[in-house]
């Protein structure tokens, strides 16, 4: 048990409460009602015995919707199998990207900042159903590697938590005590690992062109994907940068070995990397176990454009799938075919705008993987949902160079743009741009 190699090292009073709430998995069943809103964790923080237990206990539950951002495995519950229970998503994933396009599910637009803030006004935050590490000798579990919305409800929304053994025990505003849960449980299992994808040869080039704008001293963001990695291993000769992050992937952990990333010139938690969720690989996992330089806080202020924008020269890194002459940035839908959501990136997009000297790179493709398709429109594609907003994007990056289109006319963002196009595409696309008397 959790609890029992640590026994002895429990004062009195933690170890009667954490033995007090000790409980099996569908012990959970006794805290929900009809119509409850459950919020249960992203990623690695799914408690899986406990969502197992809805599941086998389905037949109890009426009207009972469950929110999440990003699950990792489908559920049957995503399929709308079981009548009284509801699948919200906040992010699509692979999980329960069919079950959306089958209406079995709904979708919740927003920016990844304020979810803590919608949930609390859209919902009845019911219940926070997330998987912790064991408690610690004061009694506190931690989110692990994660903090995001959930954490934002500590000490506001009951918890039921799953401890499962091998969650990384992380330091931040993660950590939630065995008075504010109402039962625990344990498990035993993996974290999953999010597979690296491997870097073209685009990636390496794209990379480039913002690795050389990017000075010593500047606080970083990067998003998921083999660019932003690839632009962090080409930071190896920087100094003193700083990280606040949504995504900590495994691309920072060379640069904080070998001193590169120190947190120096931060205003804000200084010396300290900030994210807010950690994906990856196990050594990625590892890393962040017990590290003391490394503190996970709530994605409402991780991702606070406020926060963002009091850091000198803040470097802010995404991907999207598509921008038009306007620079309106399509990042979560294919057209009308919705893939994601809009996650953190106009979060910091947007704060990197406040920042003195910050930058906000969107690196993208010039065409799809066959190069049938420009990455680059005239238009958006019917349908296609606007990410990042064209008075907000700053510059666009292809292999084939940078767009500086803050502050451009539209007539210049045309050209900039045409110009980072992939050649066999911008004959085409000039013709478009007199089409629609850009040019």
């Amino acid at each position: 048990m959790a609890i029992s190699n640590q026994a002895k090292t429990y004062p009195p009073a933690i170890r009667a409460a954490l033995t007090e709430k000790q409980c099996q998995p569908a012990a959970v069943l006794e805290h929900i009602d009809a119509g409850d809103d459950l919020i249960v964790g992203m990623f690695n923080s799914e408690p899986l015995t406990v969502l197992d237990a809805l599941e086998a206990n389905a037949d109890r539950l009426s009207g009972v919707r469950i929110h999440q951002m990003f699950p990792y495995r489908e559920r049957r519950y995503m399929h709308g199998v079981f009548p009284g229970l509801r699948h919200v998503s906040w992010f699509l994933s692979p999980a329960n990207r069919e079950a959306f396009h089958n209406d079995t599910c709904d979708l919740v637009p927003n920016s990844f900042s304020e979810v803590p803030a919608l949930m609390r006004h859209t919902t009845k935050c019911s219940l926070v159903l997330a998987a912790v590490s064991p408690p610690d000798r004061h009694g506190y579990f931690s989110l692990g590697t994660h903090a995001d919305y959930a954490a934002a409800l500590i000490g506001e929304v009951p918890f039921f938590v799953e401890v499962n053994r091998r969650m990384s025990r992380t330091y931040g505003e993660n950590q939630v005590h065995v008075s504010q849960i109402v039962g625990w449980c344990e498990a035993d299992y993996p974290l999953s690992e999010l597979p690296a994808r491997p870097p073209r040869e685009a990636d390496r080039e794209i990379a480039g062109y913002v690795a050389e704008r990017i000075p010593d001293g500047a606080t970083l963001q990067a998003g998921i994907g083999s660019i932003p990695n690839e632009v962090l291993g080409l930071l190896r000769d920087h100094k003193d940068l700083g990280v606040n992050t949504e995504l900590l992937s495994e691309g920072f952990v060379e640069l904080i070995e070998s001193g590169v990333i120190t947190g120096t010139r931060k205003r804000n938690h200084r010396n300290k990397v900030v994210a807010t969720n950690a994906l990856g690989s196990q050594k990625l996992y590892e890393f962040v176990e017990e590290n003391a330089g490394v503190e996970f806080w709530p994605v409402d202020h991780t991702n606070d454009e406020r926060n963002i924008g009091e850091e000198d020269s803040f470097v802010a890194i995404n991907a999207t799938l598509e921008v038009d002459f306007l620079g309106q940035c399509a990042s979560e839908s294919l057209g009308s075919e919705y893939w994601s959501s809009s996650g953190g990136q106009p979060d910091f997009a947007r704060g990197a705008l406040f920042s003195e000297r910050g930058q906000s790179f969107i690196v993208l493709h010039s065409t799809t993987a066959d190069e049938a398709t420009s990455r680059i429109v005239a238009q958006l594609h019917p349908g296609a949902a606007v990410t990042t907003f064209k008075n907000t994007v700053d510059r666009v990056v292809t292999e084939y160079g940078v767009a500086e289109l803050r502050g451009s006319s539209i007539r210049e963002r045309t050209r900039k743009l045409i110009g980072i196009a992939h050649p066999k595409f911008r004959d085409e696309l000039e013709r478009k741009a007199r089409e629609l008397n850009y040019l």
